[in-house]
């Protein structure tokens, strides 16, 4: 057994291009670990970076001046986010604040409803049984009051913080976009030369990153835009809330589906009762969610994304754990490149491809 352990180690972690690739995933990791939230703006800015490339690139073509493509593509960018914060932030704010305050009327119907299912169905549920899950929910309630508060005094805490980042992210993007090639050639210098394996990861990576950050921007616009007019046409209350949430979901594949369907069930529930129109709803987000992970992934995704579902939910659980919500929403590009890590690694040995520089 050692002696076969010796001979993968010697065969996978002779060539020096093998050690540089796992020295600068140690260094990366270790950076990402203990510096996580220092250099959070950093990597927000890579991300809106990656986002605004494709038009600044267009743009590029037809001005023949990468500094006004950045320019003009971080001008609009920063119109359209402002817009939105400030026709859409105001509706959202007012929206959520509505339904904080109907909540305990909500939790109220919902416990009444449960209190009264024995009467309807005795052979199904017992009223003991109903009392432990009506005790159990109000412990959760307290529970998430609880951290509700805590981070509203979190917020209000980094609330400088974020004032800096909404100064410091714009003008590291712009930068990005304007010295591209100049960032990247710096990287390179710094990378030891031995870096085949490196260069191997990186041109497999790249593009399928670029295209699952731009096609999650996409998949969550057009799902929250749907479900807006959808929940809008079905008069449901509380409609650009939840459309947000619906579309916010995306972030995690499979679990943030079935977590936005516990508000969307209890307004609609909390509206109209167990009647028609309930039904209504829970069927329309039904088919919202099965065209969405049916039809829209395979078009926006089909070639950033070549994992077993298995493999998905492991790893927005495993990068969530360590990163929180950039954890999760990079857990797919992640476990892509552990995947890009052990084909490179298991080639070793092999006949090796050109790689392109």
């Amino acid at each position: 057994m050692f002696d076969l352990l010796k001979a993968w180690y010697v065969k996978k972690f002779s060539d020096p291009h093998s050690v540089t690739l796992l020295l600068m995933l140690l260094a990366i990791g270790a950076l990402l670990y203990f510096f996580g939230s220092f250099v959070l703006p950093v990597l927000v800015a890579v991300v809106i970076a990656y986002l605004l490339d494709w038009p600044v690139s267009k743009l590029e073509k037809i001005l023949s001046s990468r500094l006004i493509s950045a320019t003009i593509v971080m001008l609009v960018f920063s119109g359209i986010v402002l817009g939105l914060i400030l026709g859409i932030v105001p509706i959202l704010w007012q929206q959520l604040t509505n339904l904080l305050q109907e909540s305990p009327t909500m939790i109220e119907q919902g416990k009444y409803f449960l209190l009264h299912l024995p009467d309807s169905y005795p052979t199904l549920i017992s009223s003991a049984q109903v009392q432990t899950i009506v005790s159990s929910v109000e412990n959760k309630v307290l529970e998430l009051g609880q951290v509700l508060f805590s981070a509203s005094l979190t917020s209000l805490r980094d609330a400088v913080a974020w004032l800096i980042y909404l100064v410091l992210v714009p003008l590291l993007v712009f930068f990005m976009l304007k010295d591209k090639f100049e960032l990247t050639s710096g990287i390179a210098r710094v990378i030891p030369k031995d870096r085949k394996l490196i260069a191997q990861v990186w041109n497999e990576m790249d593009h399928q990153i670029m295209n699952y950050i731009r096609g999650k921007v996409f998949e969550i616009i057009i799902v929250g835009v749907v479900s807006f007019i959808t929940f809008s046409l079905l008069d449901l209350r509380y409609a650009a809330l939840l459309g947000t949430l619906v579309g916010l979901s995306v972030l995690i594949p499979f679990v943030g589906a079935a977590l936005v369907t516990i508000p969307v069930a209890a307004v609609a529930l909390f509206q109209f009762g167990v009647a028609p129109e309930f039904w209504t709803i829970i069927i329309a987000y039904a088919v919202i969610q099965a065209l969405d992970g049916n039809v829209l992934v395979p078009l926006l995704f089909s070639e950033a994304v070549d994992l077993n579902p298995v493999y998905i939910i492991f790893a927005v659980l495993f990068f969530g754990g360590l990163w929180g919500f950039w954890g999760v929403f990079f857990a797919i590009p992640l476990a892509s490149l552990v995947k890009a890590l052990i084909n490179a690694w298991s080639g070793l040995g092999e006949s090796t491809p050109d790689i392109k520089s």
